[in-house]
């Protein structure tokens, strides 16, 4: 879809989330570093200038990526918990759903690596504004990271069938959440990526099993 110049003003029915959607195809493909506001302007077609009357710059549209590709991360971890059988034992039920959870986790960093560094990317501020002088880019507020909500809520529910301490149990999120994130983090950009697939799920196994186990202790 051609942009319109010589005084002509281009119209687009929903510009912004198509820029949205082509930047999370960029990230998708390369990571957040792809993501640039002139690029995603080129994929939809339109100028730079109609694209910065949505998006102050980089930093906010890369902020705009972020969110999404956290849902995403929240969407796979919840889909793996939903996928796990249930359990008449409520204690085994809860550590079933914190190793679902913590498997999407990880399973969506090694499938979607591009859009996992994206989740937990820091877009900054340029302060150079946009074409024409425009204000420096915003720095919008930070969404909630779901994943971590529900990794929390599981290993609290898991903690409390315990007698773990209550200062253990609200530590007890951030500690798992350091486990699985570290192990993606290996698995998407560390020496851990070029494992075959069969070590590469018994590495992940052992690692929920270490997670669940250290939870279950508390």
């Amino acid at each position: 879809m051609p942009a319109f110049s010589g005084g002509k003003t281009y119209h687009h029915g929903d510009l912004r989330n198509a820029l949205i959607c082509a930047a999370v195809d960029l990230a998708t493909e390369g990571g957040p570093e792809r993501v640039v506001l002139r690029e995603a302007a080129r994929r939809v077609g339109v100028s730079p200038t109609a694209a910065y009357r949505h998006f102050d710059g980089r930093g906010e549209l890369l902020h705009t990526v972020r969110a999404h590709a956290r849902r995403r991360l929240a969407d796979s971890m919840e889909r793996a918990a939903a996928r796990e059988p249930g359990a008449d034992d409520p204690a085994l039920a809860a550590e079933r759903r914190v190793a679902a959870l913590c498997r999407g986790y990880v399973g969506f960093a090694v499938e979607q690596p591009g859009l996992y560094r994206a989740a937990f990317c820091v877009p900054r501020q340029t302060g150079t504004g946009g074409p024409g002088g425009q204000p420096a880019e915003r720095q919008p507020a930070e969404p909630e990271i779901r994943a971590f909500t529900l990794l929390r809520e599981a290993l609290e529910a898991l903690t409390r069938r315990g007698t773990a301490r209550q200062g253990a149990r609200a530590a007890s999120g951030a500690a798992a959440w350091s486990a699985v994130h570290g192990l993606s983090l290996l698995l998407v950009d560390g020496p851990l990526r070029r494992l075959p697939v069969q070590r590469r799920n018994a590495v992940v196994e052992t690692t929920l099993a270490m997670v669940v186990s250290g939870a279950r202790a508390l």
